[in-house]
Formats: structure tokens, sequence, C-alpha cells
């Protein structure tokens, strides 16, 4: 029998996961930095707030459609290799978001960014799991998401405050200079390993193709749309409804960024215990959370609270990634991708939607009513997985 591949010391292990963390730190920062400048865009650029909630949904798409497309496209290549292309082209993105002359070589250039997004993920959780002894590798991809729980803590206030002290376009530089980081640390600590298993992707596509895969995207992808309504929409709520400056906005990306973690928390334990059924008390909060919210916009001290709230809703995000483990078989690596695409689905779908509301009249707390409305519908997908995987287990003890 062969010999199982050596594992790297403690001491690289730590410092691969801290690359690969430092990748989705770029990732996170750039993805949400947008709605804190988003002030400063309508100022650069002479457009209203829904045109730039369309830049947001224009990164989204590309991560709808790269994540599978990448995952797929690179699926015999290497995963050291497919990393270092990832975030390669993830610092070209952003470099071109940083450089765009215009709004619409903007919406070209976020959408190129977006590409890379959800493969990169996807390569990433595999290679921390593949370096670590198996008792450890839930916690090795946590450490990797860590990296997307700081950009939305730390990295996107500071963006939004640098961007405001000195230009948008600095932000979105300082991201490909750290994907650039990125690519140096792992290219220098992550070793080729020789004896890693070629992928296929038609076996990939097969397997990724089962009812209870797409029900689980589809809960993603609509039932968290109503999180990206609310966030995309953040800063000229602060300033247009609570009526405080735009100082206020890393406070209030800040206080998202802490429901995050605490929410990618509560998912964790929520999942371990309930399993599949968090969905719904992640979806029942989620419906709660956001009808609520219209209701604190008018003072500090109640919207802090209410964005924290909203935060929260994140929780939905390993409940997701555990339920497509479970039910991807071989396909993991695209399901691991196209969890991101699910979400960034509804990173696209929220800001259309309360953009349609907001132009329509309905004002900027109509964000939380549509975000109510998807979370429903979240909640009424969970309905119908369940009841179809009760169907298959019925029709599996009728014919044994």
């Amino acid at each position: 029998m062969a010999n199982a591949p050596a594992l790297p010391s403690d001491r690289t292990r730590a410092l691969i996961l801290f690359a690969l963390a430092m990748g989705g730190f770029a990732i996170g920062t750039s993805e949400f930095a947008m709605m804190g400048l988003m002030p400063s865009l309508v100022r650069e650029f002479g457009v209203d707030e829904p045109a730039v909630g369309h830049l947001i949904s224009s990164y989204a798409v590309g991560v709808v459609v790269g994540a599978p497309l990448l995952a797929i496209l690179g699926a015999r290549l290497p995963r050291r290799r497919l990393l270092l292309a990832l975030m390669g082209f993830y610092a070209l993105g952003n470099l071109a978001t940083a450089l765009a002359p215009n709004y619409g070589a903007m919406m070209v250039a976020r959408f190129v960014a977006g590409l890379p997004h959800g493969a990169y993920f996807g390569v990433a959780m595999l290679v921390a799991a593949s370096i670590s002894p198996p008792a450890q590798r839930g916690a090795a991809m946590s450490r990797v998401l860590l990296g997307l729980s700081i950009a939305i803590l730390v990295g996107n206030p500071l963006a939004t405050w640098f961007g405001q002290q000195l230009s948008w376009r600095w932000t979105f530089a300082l991201v490909a200079v750290i994907a650039m980081l990125t690519v140096a640390l792992v290219a220098r600590l992550l070793a080729p390993d020789p004896a890693e298993a070629t992928q296929s992707p038609m076996r990939e596509l097969r397997a990724f193709n089962t009812a209870q895969v797409w029900y689980a995207l589809l809960i993603g992808a609509i039932g968290f749309a109503g999180m990206f309504c609310v966030f995309s929409y953040l800063a000229p709520t602060l300033i247009e409804v609570t009526r405080v400056s735009e100082r206020w906005i890393p406070i209030g990306l800040a206080a998202f960024g802490v429901g995050a973690i605490l929410g990618n928390l509560a998912g964790g334990w929520l999942v371990d215990r309930l399993q599949f059924r968090a969905v719904a008390v992640v979806m029942g909060w989620s419906l709660l959370v956001l009808l609520l919210f219209p209701l604190a916009t008018g003072a500090v001290w109640s919207i802090l609270p209410a964005i924290v709230a909203v935060g929260t809703m994140g929780a939905l995000a390993p409940v997701l990634q555990k339920r497509l483990m479970d039910v991807a078989g071989d396909a993991q690596t695209l399901a691991a991708a196209s969890n991101h695409a699910a979400f960034n689905t509804a990173n696209a779908l929220g800001p259309w939607l309360g953009g349609m509301a907001i132009g329509a009249g309905l004002g900027w707390t109509a964000t939380g009513y549509v975000g109510a409305v998807t979370a429903a519908a979240g909640l009424g997908i969970y309905v119908m997985a369940r009841r179809a995987e009760r169907r298959r287990r019925a029709n599996v003890a009728a014919a044994c």
C-alpha cells in the first residue's frame, strides 16, 4: 500500500493557511468596499446610488459566472498552480477597477474582478483540508474563511476611511497589492503535490446535478438576497434617513462585521446540532430582522444594533456549506465554488431589487421589506427541499 503523503510542519501549515486567508481578506475587502464607498462613487461618476448598486451586482454576476466555469476549466490543473492563477487574475481585476476612467469601464472591471472569487475559495478550502490532519480539517477551512470575516469587520471600514481621505481608487489598488502578496506567499510556502489526484470535470458535473444540491444553492441565492439588499444601501440610509455624516459609515460597516462574525460562529454551532434544519432557524431569524430594520433607521442608537443583527444573517453560509458537503458526493470542488456563486447571485439580486424599490419612490427603508420577501422565499424553498427529501427516503424504504 502506498504511504500517505507527508503533511507540512505545524509552522508551515499555519503560514499556508495565513496566506490563503490573506487572499480571502483581499476578496472580502474588494467585494464589500463598494457599499461604504458609494457616496464617493456617486460624486466621481455623476450617477445615482442605484447605479452604483449595479456595480455591486456586476461583481456578483462575475462570481456567479466564474465560480463554476473556472472550477470546471481548472479541474485538471494542480491546485497550487490554479490558486496562483486565480489570485493573480484577481489582482489584475482590481487594478483595472482602480484605473477605470468612467462608469462603463468600471462596470466591466468589476465583472472581471468577480470571476475568480468563488473558484479561489473552493480550491483554497480543498488545499486547507489536504495539508491538515483529518481531525483538524474543519478548523483549517474556518481559518481560511476568517480572512473574509476580518475583511468585513476591519478591512472594509478601513477601506472606506482610506477612500474618503484619499480616493476610492487607492482602495482597489491596495487590494491588488494584497492579492499579489498572497500569490508570492502561496508560491513560496505551498509545495507542489506530485501525488495529487487528477480531477475529472465530467465526473464532478454528473455528481453536481442532483435535486438537493440545487435546492441548497437556491436557498442561498434567494434567501440570502435580503442581507445584501439592506447592506448595499447602508451608506445612503445612514446619511439620508438616520441623518448622520459620512464619518459614521465606517462605524456602520464595522457593526455589520461584528454581526457577520457572530453569525458565522452561530451558524457553525447550529449546523452541528440541527444539521439541515438550521436553515429554518436562520431564515426565520432573517425574516424577523429584516422586518424590524426599517423601524430602527431613525436614530444611531437603534440602527447600529439593527446593522449587527443584519450581519448575523451570515449564519446561513456555514449551514449551506455543510449541507452541500453532505449532498454533493464527488462534486466537492464544484459545490464549494458554486456555494459562493449562489451567495453572489444573492449579492446581485439584493441590490437590484432594492434599487428598483428605491427608484420607485418607496424610500431607503424599503430595502428591509424587500429583503423580508426574499427571506420568506428562501424559507419556502427549504420547505420544498425537506418534502423532496422525505419523499425520496419513503421511496427508498418502499423499494427495500
